[in-house]
């Protein structure tokens, strides 16, 4: 019952509507879960999903992408152009790649941030076009 009460608590955090203030709200919390949700202890290092999945041969790093399109996605119900659509999924496919080497591309996943990378662009787009969903922070 516990796990069920969680489960809705959530649902309730998160909004679901297709408006853009929903949305960025959305996209900040799934890039925070992939790229900053732990911190490396000793390190003092925040670190993701996508870093940890990532260590899983093959099926990490395919679950790593499919969570980072998810941003796309989102990314597209904006609006966003072509153009920078094409760069946040190539964003994707550059870290998924690289990612999937061996040792090297583990090491790269905590270096290389591309969910970090396209939230940036998602958040220059509704500052022009959406400032009503500007968070002012204290």
């Amino acid at each position: 019952m516990a796990g069920t009460e969680a489960l809705r608590r959530m649902g309730n955090e998160l909004p679901l509507g297709n408006d853009p203030a929903s949305i960025r709200l959305r996209v900040e919390r799934m890039e925070r879960l992939l790229e900053r949700a732990f911190v490396v202890p000793g390190m003092r290092r925040e670190v993701g999903l996508d870093a940890i999945v990532g260590l899983v041969p093959i099926a990490g790093d395919v679950v790593s992408a499919l969570l980072g399109l998810y941003i796309v996605w989102e990314a597209r119900n904006l609006g966003m152009s072509k153009f920078k659509l094409a760069r946040m999924i190539g964003n994707v496919a550059f870290d998924t790649a690289v990612g999937a080497v061996p040792v090297a591309g583990d090491v790269f996943d905590f270096l290389f941030r591309s969910n970090s990378r396209n939230l940036k662009m998602i958040l220059r787009h509704l500052d022009k076009h959406h400032p009503e969903t500007r968070v002012i922070e204290g």
